[in-house]
């Protein structure tokens, strides 16, 4: 698929559906997880996970908890029997009665904030051998990352605090091994693959990260102010998974991530991104109506960035499927947008849940399978020298038969949004979606490279 088959039609938008409520996920579905994780532990021969969070870096201890501890540190110590046991700072106490798992409590006034109270102070190792950590042989730690550098011994590597991981070592003279792999890797972790509760809990988030992008779209006239669409970016109170995006003209003055009052102009390139869990949409183009007011060094920025980007967006939705390596994705994503060619240089494509990027199995040479139940993120990212960018990020999930038909049956009102999305994909932008694809936001493949002109978005053409 080549750019010259790729058009800019008058195109109706996409349907935003809005009152859509979260999905809790269920005490079945928490168990569930709950001996993923204890079973990957058994294969590996792990007496214990001592798994790591703070408000950025939450996913694996939220995984089994339900919460992350807002504020301040925390963690999970969860032994091959079952048993678990949460650290938590002052702020946080409360919440061990509201985990999804039964849990021990210990607390550890270190995780606080700065100069709040010292009471029932112990030493950390201490509490590391209360839980018997001190008896054990092998014990993962569990940051939120895994490492595989090239030049490095990528279990010996470990994101946690150091006086946590210090602490461990004074308590127990067990072989320490990094084991965020346990949760994110793609061939094997426990949190790449989602059931039918898991991925209705998702689209929550999904679909309101691109209804946000959907109404920003919209509003974006000259003289708005980048505050008004960033405002538009956030909904319902959520947590937000990235930095809100709406920047206009040139980016990172001053080294501000964040939008200010800056009033777009006509001509200008225009960048918005929001995210919640479960879901990031993310846009990029020009704030003008029609080729003839590109830049003069842009006239060809269609061809030259906006319809082979889009190419590559639709070869991904078509061609990506169950079963598939992921380094044969990445292939994919090559053969019709060269990378030394348009300079995209990260994972085509990536998993999310809690977090924006839990990790990707889209590398070169990845054996890792893509399988169903799994989370995307729909993410290539060109870098041509001298001109602007494109983006129009969503997000996807992979269903089997017969993880389509647990969705239908137990989430009937989430399938009608599915199929109404893919019929919008398959009829109106006409990309020959995977039959293994199930659109979880109302973005996906919609891209308006002009954003003034709101009638008109890139749609697959005849040869």
């Amino acid at each position: 698929m080549n750019s010259t088959v790729i058009q800019l039609k008058t195109t109706q938008s996409p349907r935003q559906f809005h009152g859509v409520p979260p999905v809790f996920l269920s005490d079945a579905t928490m168990q569930e997880r709950k001996n993923k994780v204890l079973e990957r532990m058994r294969e590996e021969r792990f007496d214990a996970l001592v798994i790591y969070a703070d408000k950025e870096h939450g996913g694996n201890f939220e995984y089994l908890t339900g919460f992350i501890p807002r504020f301040e540190e925390g963690l999970l110590v969860l032994d091959k029997s079952g048993h678990a046991t949460v650290i938590l700072g002052n702020e946080n106490l409360k919440m061990a009665q509201h985990a999804r798992l039964p849990v021990t409590l210990k607390h550890c006034p270190h995780f606080s904030l700065p100069n709040q109270p010292m009471s029932n102070e112990k030493p950390l190792a201490q509490l590391f051998n209360e839980t018997g950590l001190s008896a054990m042989s092998k014990i993962g730690l569990v940051g939120w990352k895994m490492f595989t550098a090239t030049l490095a011994d990528n279990a010996r590597l470990f994101d946690l605090p150091y006086f946590i991981v210090e602490a461990v070592k004074q308590s127990t003279h067990a072989e320490l091994v990094n084991a965020a792999h346990l949760f994110i890797r793609g061939d094997k972790g426990a949190r790449t693959v989602n059931n039918a509760n898991e991925i209705a809990h998702y689209e929550y988030g999904a679909n309101l990260a691109s209804n946000c992008m959907l109404t920003a779209l919209d509003a974006v006239e000259p003289g708005i102010r980048e505050v008004e669409l960033g405002a538009l970016l956030a909904a319902e109170g959520q947590y937000q998974t990235v930095v809100a995006i709406a920047a206009a003209g040139q980016r990172f003055e001053k080294a501000n991530f964040y939008p200010t009052y800056k009033h777009l102009e006509r001509g200008q390139p225009l960048s918005m991104t929001t995210g919640f869990k479960g879901g990031l949409s993310s846009r990029t183009g020009f704030v003008i109506a029609d080729e003839s007011e590109l830049p003069e060094n842009q006239k060809d920025y269609l061809d030259r960035v906006a319809k082979p980007y889009f190419g590559a967006v639709a070869q991904w939705l078509t061609r990506i499927q169950i079963g598939m390596p992921g380094g044969e994705l990445y292939n994919q994503v090559e053969s019709v947008l060269p990378k030394a060619q348009y300079g995209w240089h990260l994972n085509p494509g990536h998993l999310s849940a809690d977090e924006e990027w839990m990790s990707s199995p889209v590398y070169p040479q990845s054996a890792e399978t893509l399988k169903s139940g799994m989370i995307l993120q729909l993410d290539i990212i060109p870098s041509v020298p001298g001109y602007t960018g494109v983006s129009a990020e969503e997000s996807v999930a992979l269903a089997d038969a017969a993880l389509q038909k647990d969705i239908a049956q137990a989430y009937p009102e989430l399938w009608a949004r599915i199929e109404a999305r893919r019929a919008y994909i398959r009829d109106v932008l006409k990309i020959a979606l995977s039959d293994d694809v199930i659109p979880l936001s109302n973005g996906v493949g919609y891209l308006r490279p002009f954003m003034l002109a709101k009638d008109k978005a890139l749609v697959v053409g005849n040869r």
